[in-house]
């Protein structure tokens, strides 16, 4: 099957069989990853740009590790590192990226349609890294691959998203690919936690019930407290937070025998989760999808820059 895609920007864009294509040769570069000589002249010649204007520690390390292992050449840079500190517009940034004959520019900033605009202004592809409160597309793509991997399959399951669904662009990338790939979605967290018009997420259902609704979930998909992106005091204290909504031990009984647990990082332990279900030797995937991360993100790389399922020779 052919990959038809230049960008990943919007999850959106794609089809259930282009997600799938790219699952199964994430499957493919799982292998190269269990090897002791992990690196493999797959997108040889190609130069990728990291372009972090926000911070970030999984998935601009993913990142970096697949480029690495691609056998690509990569230049990083990004936040003070720039001229934007000099004065200097994006576009202008953008343009001088353009002239280095680029083949990708993956871009974290922290304003939403960066990568969009990137795209517009440049020859190379681009993947958005996070924008905003906008999407995380590649964050989705590990998520979708750790659920599949461990239970068979993403159609026909319930999936929940517990906690600050307002302020996550986890959720901009996530609901919607679980939908294109048949799941059910609901969204649990308290009202000032939600956006105004949380049906325009796209997510099946809407709860302000954690209890009432994990015994219906295959999969309790924990995110963050995005404190660093509140605004006032949404919720009266983290403790209360954690007892209404956090995911603890003794809240296990309420799951399904099989379900799992996920969350995209870094954990706030005891608000969202407490570490007896972070560590869960049966339930967590936490580490499964870090590393999910870099297998999804080298076939991103592969399939945007020209490969092919049957093409490849890992």
């Amino acid at each position: 099957m052919a990959f038809t895609h230049k960008h990943l920007i919007d999850i959106s864009e794609y089809s259930a069989d282009d997600i799938m294509l790219l699952l199964e040769v994430a499957v493919k570069f799982k292998e190269v990853n269990e090897r002791k000589i992990k690196k493999v002249p797959t997108l040889k010649g190609f130069t990728v740009i990291n372009m972090f204007n926000e911070p970030s520690t999984r998935t601009r390390s993913s990142f970096e590790l697949a480029e690495k292992r691609l056998s690509c050449d990569s230049l990083n840079f990004g936040g003070s590192s720039t001229s934007a500190v000099k004065g200097e517009s994006l576009i202008d940034t953008i343009e001088t990226l353009n002239s280095y004959k680029v083949d990708m520019v993956i871009v974290r900033d922290k304003h939403a349609g960066v990568p969009r605009l990137i795209a517009e202004h440049v020859d190379a592809g681009v993947i958005d890294a996070g924008d905003g409160k906008h999407q995380h597309p590649t964050q989705a793509l590990l998520d979708l691959y750790s659920i599949w991997e461990n239970l068979g399959k993403l159609e026909g399951l319930h999936v929940g998203i517990v906690g600050d669904i307002g302020h996550s662009r986890v959720c901009g990338s996530l609901i919607p690919a679980l939908k294109i790939m048949g799941a059910t979605v609901t969204v649990i967290a308290p009202p000032t936690l939600m956006p105004a018009r949380p049906d325009i997420l796209g997510a099946d259902y809407v709860s302000s019930n954690i209890d009432e609704v994990l015994p219906e979930l295959d999969v309790v998909y924990m995110l963050r407290i995005q404190r660093e992106r509140l605004e006032g005091a949404p919720y009266p204290s983290l403790r209360e937070y954690n007892l209404l909504f956090g995911l603890t031990q003794a809240r296990e009984r309420l799951m399904k025998p099989d379900a799992l647990i996920c969350h995209p990082g870094p954990i706030n332990r005891g608000v969202e989760l407490d570490s007896y279900m972070a560590d869960h030797p049966k339930r967590s995937v936490i580490l499964n999808q870090v590393y999910a991360g870099i297998c999804t993100r080298m076939a991103a790389l592969y399939l945007l820059l020209g490969g092919s399922d049957d093409g490849l020779t890992a």
